[in-house]
């Protein structure tokens, strides 16, 4: 025994349905705000989604010709821009990590170089700023020509 077939749609449901999307198509939307969706088309043919969905034929005609229309290559270009920009995004959240640790391994090196001035400017201060003069050598008599 075969499943029974799922049932089909009224012959006025599926002309309505052809007409919001002839509608669609042709950018002159009534009830809708003209977008290339499913979600417009059933709302368009004033129908119910589960309508909608049982016009198998129709969705399948929707399907091509969406396929087909400057919308569908319009949301395809935009799905490639996203896709680009987010690669973008990820490689300068990379670069930017990678920056963020020159700067902390940077920063700590200036640390340890003012503490080591400040220790250098510790001992200087420490020890007598006293120039003590060396005694003066008094020449060789080999030295004298």
């Amino acid at each position: 025994m075969s499943p029974p077939s799922p049932p089909g749609v009224s012959a006025t449901a599926e002309k309505a349905l052809r007409e919001a999307m002839e509608r669609l198509f042709a950018g002159r939307p009534e009830r809708t705000d003209g977008a290339l969706t499913k979600q417009n088309l059933w709302r368009e043919a004033g129908v119910s989604r589960a309508t909608m969905n049982r016009a198998t034929a129709v969705l399948a005609a929707w399907d091509a010709q969406v396929a087909q229309s400057p919308a569908d290559e319009r949301d395809r270009r935009h799905a490639e821009e996203l896709a680009r920009l987010r690669r973008q995004l990820k490689d300068n959240r990379q670069e930017r990590q990678r920056l963020q640790d020159e700067v902390d391994a940077a920063s700590t090196v200036i640390t340890a170089l003012l503490a080591e001035n400040a220790a250098l400017r510790e001992q200087v201060a420490r020890h007598s700023a006293v120039v003590v003069p060396l005694p003066r050598r008094l020449p060789e008599p080999d030295d004298v020509t």
